[in-house]
């Protein structure tokens, strides 16, 4: 298996981001040889995967999805990185309490729109196809993230500077809403049964590859340029990193095959026997939600650490780069026992403890506070929520027929996030300012981990090994 032409031309980011990828190779190289008929796991033919007579998608269209995928969310959740500098440069207050909640209602504002995103990306990539929507979709990300970094603060545009950041974190929440169901109908589709649940993974693998980003662009920034500069300008060259790359990710995306139509004419619409779709709606809506409040609440510690437990920006910003890379590990691991010994014992496995856990985690941090305390424990939970996150959106994925795939897993991804994943942070940080609990945020991250694993418990299997009792061969 050949790599891409255009690696030894990318840039530094998106060189790491597929060298990463490097660990998949052996696997996926081995999972193209499965045959397309997939009948030796009893498996409606629109979920074979590649011929082993063809091809199939090269190692190159799975890096370009997961680079791509990943550059969209650190564009998206960047704003929340750098919560403290964007509040005081277009949210001024006497304050700073009111500065940062309203900082993060408006990156709370940028999930309104996703469900919208994801049905009109979603349509277009069940009708025209899965490459059309995942290009479409990054570009109207690039728009908004240039707007993002060049909008001048308050101070200088009055209020005209607030309005128009809400006007680009919608234009955000509106592409990235499109990004999910296409993407990973893409990495479905294009690969084999029995390796499925680990080239999925790489859908959340690249998501978590943005902590990883994120962590070492905010400390690099933080170090060469002091807080003062920081809270000035350069919390936009967080922003800047991603719109240098942005035409990098185009060019890897155009070179993409589409995977809609089924292989040789075999359009089954859904799996024979599988349950219905609103059983998926909602029961995987409720996974999907859980896994969301638990990745929000991860992601808002670096503001946490400084504003709750009076941290640096440097150890909060470990602390993020530790997250993202448990999660970097713990998602690929996950998924591939997954599709071994079935996704519902992985998951579950990782959503008790979790839900046991994150009271007294959190209680550590808040009396023990300290960079080890913090990176320790939030690295631990991670690992936790990853393993049980990532199965169930390839669980969701396999319940849904081809032609529906992308807009049914868009919208329920999407509707999830928005009712409950937009509101977290500030949710959270309300929460604290009201009760004056630091350890909230443990609470709520066990409420959200039970309501998941009750629909763990009550959804069907969807593995492959699962369903037939054993293994495809290698």
């Amino acid at each position: 298996m050949h790599k891409a032409p255009a690696d030894a031309q990318a840039d530094g980011c998106t060189q790491w981001a597929i060298r990463c990828g490097e660990t998949y190779r052996h696997a996926l190289a081995a999972s193209y040889a499965v045959s397309r008929d997939g009948e030796r796991l009893g498996l409606p033919k629109d979920l074979s995967g590649p011929s082993e007579h063809g091809p199939g998608p090269a190692f190159r269209h799975v890096a370009a999805v997961v680079a791509g995928n990943a550059l969209e969310f650190y564009d998206f959740l960047a704003f929340s990185f750098f919560a403290l500098q964007i509040g005081r440069a277009f949210f001024p207050s006497h304050d700073p309490a009111v500065s940062l909640l309203a900082t993060l209602a408006v990156f709370g504002a940028g999930f309104i729109p996703r469900p919208f995103g994801a049905w009109f990306f979603g349509w277009i990539g069940d009708r025209r196809g899965r490459k059309p929507a995942m290009l479409l979709s990054f570009s109207l990300m690039g728009l908004a993230l240039a707007g993002t970094t060049l909008t001048p603060g308050y101070h200088r545009i009055g209020l005209a500077a607030p309005i128009l950041i809400c006007l680009f974190r919608l234009i955000q929440g509106f592409a990235l809403g499109g990004e999910v169901g296409p993407s990973t109908a893409f990495l479905l589709e294009a690969s084999p049964a029995a390796r499925r649940g680990l080239v999925v993974s790489a859908q959340l693998w690249s998501q978590s590859a943005t902590n990883i980003i994120g962590g070492v662009v905010g400390l690099a920034i933080g170090a060469a340029l002091g807080p003062a500069v920081m809270d000035s300008w350069g919390w936009r060259l967080g922003f800047a990193v991603g719109l240098v790359i942005l035409p990098l990710g185009l060019i890897l995306r155009r070179s993409l095959p589409e995977t809609l139509e089924a292989p040789r004419g075999e359009e089954p619409e859904a799996q024979t026997g599988g349950p219905s779709f609103w059983r998926v709606a909602w029961l995987g809506g409720a996974m999907l939600t859980s896994a969301t409040i638990v990745t929000y609440v991860l992601i808002y510690l670096t503001t946490y650490a400084q504003d709750s437990l009076g941290l640096s920006k440097t150890i909060a910003f470990e602390a993020t780069t530790a997250i993202g890379v448990a999660a970097l590990i713990a998602c690929p691991v996950a998924d591939w026992l997954s599709d071994r010994i079935g996704r519902k014992p992985v998951m579950i496995a990782a959503a008790a403890p979790l839900m046991l856990a994150a009271i007294p985690v959190f209680w550590l941090m808040v009396h023990h506070r300290g960079a080890t305390t913090l990176i320790v424990g939030s690295a631990a939970l991670r690992i936790l929520g990853a393993v049980a996150a990532t199965p169930a959106l390839v669980t969701v994925a396999e319940a849904i027929g081809r032609r529906s795939r992308a807009i049914g897993l868009g919208l329920i991804y999407a509707l999830a996030i928005t009712l409950f994943g937009g509101s977290t942070q500030f949710v959270v940080a309300w929460l604290i300012k009201t009760t004056h609990d630091p350890v909230v945020p443990g609470w709520y991250v066990a409420a959200a981990t039970a309501v998941g694993l009750a629909a763990m418990l009550a959804f069907p299997e969807t593995a492959p090994i699962k369903r037939t009792g054993k293994a495809a061969a290698d």
